[in-house]
């Protein structure tokens, strides 16, 4: 598949400051990381951009923070492990307002080939929302930006669409090339039975995938919240919650 996307191998990142959206959200246990994948998942991208000699400035999520900072979604053990596996210090930048005067001064002491992981971006309530000023500061860190936080990508957060209204030069990294060749040879050259599986709660948000889906698919497994939509189609007694009426057409003529 062409995968028709600017990847970090089109890039030159020399002496410039790289602003990477990482999916570090691990399990923790009394502040200890249970399972590192999604941090050793995103080394080979880091790497090539500190081989390359780039300022690579980390940026990720890390839980559902309520009401601003807490300290149990604070990114801190991710960048001691992160230190280890990458075997350099990685810079936290401890900082409640994520791109406050600690983010700030530990980007501008950055040497080519260095590494700052910013605080937990959900401290910041801008960021689910994808408001100002919360974009534009994030984006003031760096002079380019790096998507290769596949898990969030469909979000249109803070740190994964509002930073590219800021930033002029933009790539994806390996992870997020890799997925996307996958998904994309799966989709359009299947080993067959080709089955897939769909969830989530609103039927509204998935009908053109659902559509694309039944065009390619041997069997389409509708699950989650959504299935209920479906399955009151079938005429079946279903209850209120997580129905919407308005598309039981929709489902019936796709199950026709």
């Amino acid at each position: 598949m062409n995968l028709n996307k600017v990847t970090v191998d089109d890039i030159n990142v020399k002496g410039k400051r790289v602003l990477v959206r990482v999916d570090f959200n691990v399990p923790l246990k009394d502040g200890v990381i249970t399972n590192d994948n999604r941090i050793t998942a995103a080394l080979p991208t880091i790497k090539k951009l500190i081989a390359d000699g780039g300022k690579v400035i980390l940026c990720s999520h890390l839980g559902k923070p309520k009401n601003g900072p807490e300290a149990k979604f604070s990114l801190a053990p991710v960048a001691v492990r992160l230190s280890e596996l990458l075997g350099k210090e990685v810079i936290f930048a401890d900082d409640d307002e994520v791109v406050g005067e600690n983010a700030k001064k530990a980007v501008a002491e950055m040497k080519d080939g260095d590494v700052v992981l910013l605080q937990n971006t959900r401290f910041r309530k801008e960021e689910t929302k994808n408001l100002e000023p919360f974009s534009s500061e994030l984006a003031s860190l760096a002079d380019v930006f790096v998507m290769d936080a596949f898990g969030s990508a469909h979000r249109a957060h803070c740190s994964t669409v509002g930073v590219t209204d800021h930033i002029k030069d933009t790539a994806v990294g390996y992870l997020m090339q890799k997925e996307i060749n996958y998904l994309g040879n799966a989709v359009e050259t299947p080993v067959r039975p080709f089955v897939a599986i769909l969830g989530g709660a609103k039927v509204a948000d998935k009908l053109n995938v659902i559509s694309n889906l039944l065009d390619k698919c041997d069997t389409l497994i509708i699950g989650g919240g959504m299935a209920y939509t479906f399955l009151k189609a079938q005429g079946k007694e279903v209850g209120l919650s997580l129905v919407d009426d308005t598309k039981i057409d929709y489902c019936k003529e796709m199950m026709a």
